[in-house]
């Protein structure tokens, strides 16, 4: 199939579309939530709460207001689970058995296995009293921080990370965002828990395929950072060019002389834009940030971890999307005590046109409502 030149715009506005952000306050139906889970293919975990968690802001931008206590119900279902993906994320069930590569090596972070290997008196009787108790968190084994670890953890709590992160045991909901650890085998249906492991070549083809057709169009460096992929161009390069020949993917040129875009076959080259919309700083959008200084002339900046005189715009700053296009920029708290959204910076970008005020206070107030919160306050 002969490669086609299309609009740097055409695919901005496909790849907004494609997210599928509410174009009005709504409430989630059933099963809306489990859905957009699978539609993204994957959704960030981020323990900041200044406005919400991160994957509750990813999740009502899209669906509109639900409630908690459906995730934990997908997750000790089965029908989600947790593990590593961009970060930290929620996952479809599906992917379960390509994440068995990862978990039957060393897991996601090598480091991991020094925890098995220095607390190895810890394993047996850790998982002895969740078989025993069923999910419990970290807290509920006591102990000590160590100095040694990176991460001053206690002896437990590395356990049972590790044993997360080789796939024995998964994350069967959360208390005030701490994790509760049950066992695998109670909590993965047997379809998928038995399943083969994929050759890496179907893993890597599944991936890619998943994520173009949840961000609508990628470059073949965006799908490897979609999912933090290892090995460069090498690596995958030729399972997109194969899925391209199977008729499952597109090729697409875009008028500013970039790397090609892939896009779903039957995808159209356009969208219907964007309503007002705050973004999770951790929004699939924005994951690719080369992508996104290509696309949309925005460089994504988070600022949480700089000190305070450091900051450009702000502590937690959620970027203003509008149409196809981001326009601001505004630092946001969520004073839950006094019911109040409040807005502490605003900065609009350069050479936006129209109203920007006004798409603000329509996205804040929206915001507001699906937090729960009575009033939007600018500082």
């Amino acid at each position: 199939m002969a490669t086609v030149t299309v609009s740097l715009a055409g695919i901005r506005r496909l790849m907004v579309s494609t997210q599928a952000y509410a174009p009005r306050f709504r409430r989630a139906q059933a099963g809306e939530l489990e859905g957009a889970i699978r539609h993204l293919g994957a959704v960030q975990l981020d323990s900041i709460s200044t406005v919400d968690r991160a994957h509750r802001l990813t999740l009502t931008s899209r669906i509109g207001a639900y409630d908690e206590a459906e995730l934990p119900d997908l997750l000790t279902s089965g029908r989600v689970f947790e593990y590593w993906a961009h970060e930290a994320c929620l996952l479809p069930i599906e992917l379960w058995p390509h994440c068995r590569r990862t978990m039957d090596g060393s897991g996601h972070w090598g480091i991991h296995d020094r925890a098995l290997r220095e607390h190895a008196e810890l394993v047996e009787p850790v998982l002895e009293r969740i078989r025993a108790e069923g999910p419990l968190a970290s807290r509920d084994f006591g102990g000590t921080r160590t100095s040694t670890d990176m991460w001053g953890r206690t002896p437990a709590k590395a356990v049972l990370e590790a044993l997360w992160d080789r796939g024995v045991l998964v994350i069967a909901g959360r208390d005030s965002f701490q994790r509760r650890y049950d066992l695998a085998e109670r909590v993965v249906p047997r379809a998928f828990l038995d399943a083969p492991v994929p050759d890496e070549d179907e893993t890597l083809r599944t991936l890619a395929l998943l994520a173009v057709r949840a961000r609508g169009a990628l470059t073949e460096p965006a799908i490897r950072e979609h999912w933090r992929l290892k090995g460069g161009r090498a690596r995958l390069h030729h399972h997109v060019l194969a899925l391209v020949d199977e008729g499952l993917l597109r090729e697409v040129d875009a008028d500013d002389g970039g790397p090609p875009f892939y896009v779903d076959t039957a995808a159209e080259l356009d969208g219907d834009p964007a309503p007002p919309v705050l973004l999770c700083p951790f929004d699939n959008l924005l994951w690719d940030r080369p992508l996104l200084e290509r696309l949309f002339g925005f460089r994504h900046v988070i600022e949480v971890y700089k000190r305070e005189h450091e900051r450009l715009y702000g502590y937690y700053v959620l970027p203003l999307l509008a149409g196809d296009r981001i326009v601001g920029r505004a630092d946001v708290k969520a004073d839950r005590a006094e019911g109040v959204l409040q807005i502490r910076r605003f900065h609009p970008e350069p050479r936006v046109r129209g109203n920007v005020e006004a798409k603000l206070e329509r996205a804040a107030a929206r915001l507001a409502r699906v937090l729960g919160l009575e009033e939007v306050r600018h500082a």
